[in-house]
């Protein structure tokens, strides 16, 4: 079984947040964040950048590392990484991997991922998508 890292990107634009949503589900995992294990002599931040650039098309810049854990319903090690978009337009390009993709405001958040998002990955999200003042 292939146990290498997995590196999550989380990618904020326009006061929403992407998801994508898996070709096959993993268990209850319909909705995500862009994701995929890392390379040989790959860094989280490099393996974030390029995972969505493969599967949405979406060209973007990782910002800053927001933790790492065990998921708890796969068991894999997982990084995550704050990305901004830097180009193109976020779509399904790999249809192998991706059945849709969305720009969720935060409200909605517990809609496509109702058991809820890691911790320093929520509160990053509840500040990048706080409503303006």
């Amino acid at each position: 079984m292939d146990e290498r890292p997995v590196s999550a990107a989380v990618i904020v634009g326009d006061g929403r947040v992407l998801l994508v949503r898996r070709a096959i589900e993993e268990g209850h995992l319909r909705w995500q964040l862009p994701a995929g294990k890392l390379e040989a002599g790959e860094s989280p931040e490099q393996a974030a950048v390029r995972e969505t650039q493969e599967e949405t098309g979406l060209t973007v810049e990782a910002v800053k590392t927001l933790g790492d854990r065990v998921h708890p319903k796969t068991g894999r090690l997982m990084h995550y990484v704050a990305c901004s978009p830097i180009a193109g337009e976020a779509h399904v390009a790999d249809d192998e991997e991706l059945a849709e993709v969305a720009w969720v405001a935060h409200g909605e958040i517990s809609e496509y991922v109702p058991y809820g998002l890691f911790e320093p990955v929520q509160e990053y999200l509840d500040v990048e998508l706080a409503p303006a003042e």
